[in-house]
């Protein structure tokens, strides 16, 4: 009898991303991932402009759609996506363009190879892929050094979007945050249970505010309470 294939999740919020949804959908859907299959899961978190009637035309770009009636943050779209997932793997892909989804097999591979938990894809640790904007750069190293500095860990980059874990890992986690405090939050429930995180390189290509990127110095602050708070 044939092993069943195994499953990843991969959750894709979105706001007011119209120039980019179908782009990243595609992107998405091209990856070849052996014998893993996708199921791929879009919240659009009250779009303002027409993202999400963009995506009721193109059901066939996904599996799951998720909306919500009012605007609650990156972690609440996270959330509701964690409710409906089924896969065995979970990964979290921003539909800005940042990332790479053909680098999902980067950590896949690794995380099964190795049999890890959780494993992130990190920008920072080594130099030719060390990208962004120096001040966005310069709030990732400080919240990984503290982050490290509370935890004893050594990580290189804890607000990667690239997070990949297997399903068991987020059971009874009991998330809280709604917005990019999420990321932190994981991280440390997740180090609380001694569950080691791996990382391996992964590229980026950085988007201005012009752009739309969305974080701001709010979320840094967020971001360094929630280190003392879920300590």
């Amino acid at each position: 009898m044939k092993n069943k294939r195994k499953i990843i999740s991969i959750i894709i919020p979105c706001y007011n991303e119209e120039k980019n949804i179908i782009d990243i959908l595609l992107k998405v859907n091209q990856v070849k991932l052996n014998n893993i299959k996708k199921e791929i899961i879009v919240i659009d978190d009250c779009s303002k402009d027409s993202t999400l009637k963009i995506l009721k035309k193109n059901k066939k770009l996904y599996n799951i759609l998720i909306t919500h009636d009012k605007n609650k943050g990156k972690g609440a779209s996270i959330k509701s996506a964690l409710k409906k997932a089924s896969g065995d793997f979970i990964i979290i892909q921003d539909a800005d363009l940042e990332y790479n989804p053909n680098e999902y097999k980067i950590l896949l591979d690794y995380l099964i190879n190795n049999n890890c938990d959780v494993v992130y894809g990190t920008r920072f640790k080594e130099k030719k892929y060390n990208q962004g904007y120096l001040a966005n750069r310069l709030a990732n190293y400080f919240l990984t050094f503290l982050f490290n500095f509370r935890t004893k860990s050594k990580l290189t980059d804890i607000n990667t979007c690239y997070k990949l874990f297997k399903k068991e890992v987020l059971k009874d986690l009991d998330l809280k945050e709604n917005r990019f405090g999420l990321d932190p939050e994981i991280t440390l429930k997740i180090t609380k249970k001694n569950i080691k995180i791996e990382e391996v390189p992964i590229t980026y290509k950085p988007r201005s505010k012009k752009e739309g990127k969305k974080i701001n110095i709010k979320d840094g602050i967020r971001a360094i309470y929630c280190l003392f708070k879920y300590y």
